[in-house]
């Protein structure tokens, strides 16, 4: 085990390099001028060429992705060009109202998906199957921009329960969240089932069944467990978009997080902030990735000692 901790640790590694590398020569690669858009369209050659050489722009290409690189080493993100801030201090005050609503939408995901899924399979072939699995296909059919404004006629403007954007209110995340579990649920639902049918009939189970355990139990413990490898692959890919900010989401219920802080970003030409954005986007697929490969190991040993 330490050994595949130890090759997990540093292909993490080596890929958060070529990751952060990749950002930042991307970046520079956007059409866009910052210093046109902070100065405007009537500033003076002189000007533009003053800011430039203060934010550090005039250099070449190298020598700002060492300087860059440098800065994460030291975790210092750089300075914000249009809020005039360090980027680490808004982004300290963005990604934590992401990572609520992700959690908070993947445990809407996991309360949906599983009970969908476990019964789909256990009838398998039968009306709950039917109705479990067309309730899934709708919720993967229904794209979050259009089904984030069904939520809020319904449950904000109809019938008045809930608040439309924002963070403010305590119940704020509910539409948000629902909007992005409800997808991610039936993604999930779908794959649960199709992967309990496919365990149901190897020989361990039909063991476990002749040694007269409950059939409770049998699905519950043997199957399920088994079941859970391929559910934790794309739990783990959903839950780094969730992490990273599901942009569309956070923009349709205007919610203060990590999304609507790229898009604004982009929209200002910010790069130190979109900079640190896709980063921390990235990351949030890396690291996930890699808890992902430790869950796997522990579910199926024979990861590990492969």
């Amino acid at each position: 085990m330490t050994g595949y901790l130890s090759r997990l640790i540093l292909s993490t590694l080596l890929v958060t390099w070529v990751v952060s590398s990749l950002v930042f020569l991307l970046i520079h690669l956007v059409p866009g001028d910052p210093v046109a858009v902070m100065l405007g369209e009537w500033a003076s050659p002189a000007d533009e060429a003053a800011l430039r050489a203060q934010l550090g722009l005039d250099q070449p290409l190298w020598v700002q992705y060492v300087q860059y690189f440098g800065g994460l080493l030291r975790l210092d993100l750089g300075q914000s060009l249009y809020f005039e801030q360090p980027v680490s201090q808004i982004l300290a005050e963005r990604i934590p109202l992401t990572a609520y609503l992700a959690v908070m939408a993947l445990l809407i995901a996991v309360l949906i998906a599983f009970p969908l899924g476990m019964v789909a399979a256990y009838y398998a072939g039968r009306w709950p199957d039917y109705a479990a699995m067309s309730i899934s296909l709708l919720g993967v059919s229904i794209p979050n921009f259009w089904l984030g404004p069904l939520f809020i006629l319904l449950f904000a403007i109809v019938l008045g329960w809930l608040p439309v954007s924002g963070a403010a209110h305590p119940l704020a995340w509910v539409l948000p969240a629902l909007t992005l579990g409800t997808a991610l649920a039936a993604i999930l639902a779908r794959m649960l089932r199709s992967s309990l049918l496919e365990v149901w009939h190897e020989d361990y189970i039909r063991t476990a069944r002749a040694k007269g355990l409950s059939g409770a139990r049998v699905y519950g413990v043997h199957a399920l467990r088994n079941a859970l490898l391929p559910v934790v692959t794309i739990l783990g890919l959903q839950l780094g978009t969730l992490l990273g900010g599901a942009v569309i989401t956070e923009v349709v219920f205007d919610w203060p997080g990590l999304g609507q802080l790229l898009v604004e970003s982009i929209q200002r030409r910010d790069y130190p902030v979109v900079q640190a954005c896709i980063l921390i986007i990235s990351l949030a697929y890396i690291v996930v990735n890699a808890l992902t490969e430790l869950v796997y190991a522990w579910l199926d040993p024979r990861i590990r000692l492969a």
